[in-house]
């Protein structure tokens, strides 16, 4: 996700086209699943990946040519082989991968409509039409006329959700490393707090929103989508409380408290008896204590087990050791 929003933010706003490669099928094994893009701007910039390191440097070569003469190209790499090698990459991936490369221009209508649904919290539809007999392909709006030839036409469709949401209740030193980790991810951070001078832009640099307000009104002004994740974490047993109360109903995608288990069920206690009914379902959306069981003592590790904990729930998975896996790891 982050390196779409960065591509998009590049062809939106730097005036400047590039080619754009596209991993549009994956038989077997490979690093990247399909979606995964990677744009070669002027300059041999590039911003995004395709793999593990192994293909880039070939793709970006490639790449010189599809500027140079407009006509897009599949390019496929086939490491079922036991030595792949002979490609010269060194995969180790035992997989075909399919990769479209194509010339964009600045400001395509694509991604203008991705910039405005990434901001509003809305998915798009892309459809990349990668072979298409005797017509054009390319990446398009999948609404778009024409973005779906008939025929023997090969179409990768793509649904881009927008950018993850992720709402601090809790502006302290420890919320700093979690908002940081998050936005490295590309999620949407909005901090909130209801102390005037936690949540500011010179301790919570590029978050999305920054809320104040008193803790029995937080929530409501910081408004977490359904779907979205929330954290709780103001060390403040009299704001937890009422945050935590207003939290609790709401259809939140993951809900986390942080400090004691003791102190989570005293907090849900107190909920319960000034009127909220705290059903099952609530109890079991909490993960309180909050986080992946990770050792973690210093700010920076808690923020990484919480952060590895919500990424978990969001792909619907236990967090536990890939070893331990006994599925393919992608779906």
């Amino acid at each position: 996700m982050k390196e779409l929003q960065a591509i998009v933010g590049h062809l939106n706003l730097a005036g400047s086209g590039g080619v754009m490669a596209t991993l549009v099928t994956v038989e077997g094994s490979s690093y990247r699943r399909p979606g995964a893009r990677m744009l070669v701007a002027e300059g041999r910039v590039r911003i995004g990946s395709i793999s593990g390191g192994c293909l880039e440097e070939d793709l970006i070569e490639r790449s010189r040519k599809v500027s140079a003469t407009g006509r897009a190209e599949l390019v496929v790499y086939d490491t079922l082989a036991e030595n792949d090698l002979l490609w010269g990459v060194g995969l180790g991936c035992h997989g075909v991968v399919r990769i479209l490369l194509e010339r964009v221009a600045a400001r395509p209508g694509w991604a203008a409509a991705l910039d405005e649904n990434f901001r509003s919290g809305r998915p798009t539809d892309l459809a990349v039409v990668w072979e298409n007999p005797g017509g054009p392909v390319g990446t398009g709006l999948r609404d778009a006329p024409g973005a779906r030839p008939g025929g023997a036409a090969r179409i990768f469709d793509d649904r881009i959700e927008p950018p993850t949401a992720l709402a601090i209740f809790g502006a302290g030193d420890d919320a700093q490393p979690l908002a940081r980790l998050a936005r490295e991810l590309g999620w949407r951070v909005t901090v909130a707090d209801p102390r005037p001078a936690m949540p500011t832009e010179a301790r919570f640099p590029g978050v999305s929103g920054l809320v104040l307000g008193p803790a029995d009104e937080l929530v409501a002004r910081a408004a977490p989508a359904p779907g979205s994740l929330a954290v709780v974490m103001t060390h403040h047993y009299r704001h937890d409380r009422p945050l935590l109360r207003h939290l609790l109903p709401l259809p939140l995608a993951y809900l986390g408290l942080l400090g004691p288990k003791a102190r989570a069920e005293r907090i849900l206690a107190d909920i319960a008896a000034e009127g909220l009914a705290v059903t099952p379902a609530m109890r079991s959306r909490l993960r309180a204590p909050v986080g992946l069981d990770l050792g973690a003592d210093a700010p920076e590790e808690v923020a990484l087990s919480v952060i590895a904990e919500m990424k978990a729930v969001l792909a619907g998975r236990e967090g536990g050791p890939l070893r331990d896996r006994t599925l393919p790891i992608h779906a």
